[in-house]
């Protein structure tokens, strides 16, 4: 693997496409990133456009991991969220390329939205993964504390319910 850049990503035919791409193959090997299996290529298309949409209103951030040209891992930091949590974000959609998984590309993802949370004055990051084949690990590794954990929150890509855990992480000082 060549070394491993990170950017901030906007809506091209090439980007929405890779992403795409990605978004499909998580939902196909099973990821709960909240789309049923199979998932058609218009829906992933329109989550997407819809996703990049918000960056341009700078309602979030999207994160990709590239590869040489190639996008092979992508996480969203949500900034938009009520009145009340200026100080917090949530992180949301964190996916890696079945191709390039357990190669430190999450952490380097989720270290660089840490940093771009702080840089937008945040001080409190959340995020929920399943309870089911999630990333508990890799946030846990990463300093995010469980807050519990809510059953039968989903249904899992290919059926069957699976419960979701909650984590915080305080990134600084609050306000």
């Amino acid at each position: 693997m060549s070394p491993l850049r990170i950017a901030a990503l906007s809506d091209t035919p090439a980007i929405r496409a890779a992403l795409r791409a990605m978004l499909i193959e998580t939902v196909a090997h099973g990821g709960s990133v909240s789309f049923m299996h199979p998932l058609s290529v218009d829906d992933a298309d329109m989550f997407w456009r819809d996703s990049l949409a918000a960056v341009g209103r700078h309602e979030r951030i999207v994160l990709g991991a590239f590869d040489d040209d190639d996008l092979v891992a992508t996480v969203t930091l949500q900034l938009k969220l009520p009145p009340n949590q200026p100080h917090r974000a949530e992180i949301a959609k964190m996916m890696t390329r079945v191709s390039h998984r357990n190669r430190g590309i999450a952490t380097a993802l989720l270290r660089a939205a840490e940093t771009l949370a702080r840089q937008e004055q945040r001080t409190m990051l959340v995020l929920d993964t399943a309870e089911d084949g999630g990333a508990s690990p890799l946030y846990e590794s990463l300093g995010f504390q469980l807050s519990g954990i809510i059953p039968d929150y989903a249904l899992k890509p290919h059926g069957g319910l699976t419960g979701t855990k909650i984590y915080w992480k305080r990134i600084g000082e609050p306000g």
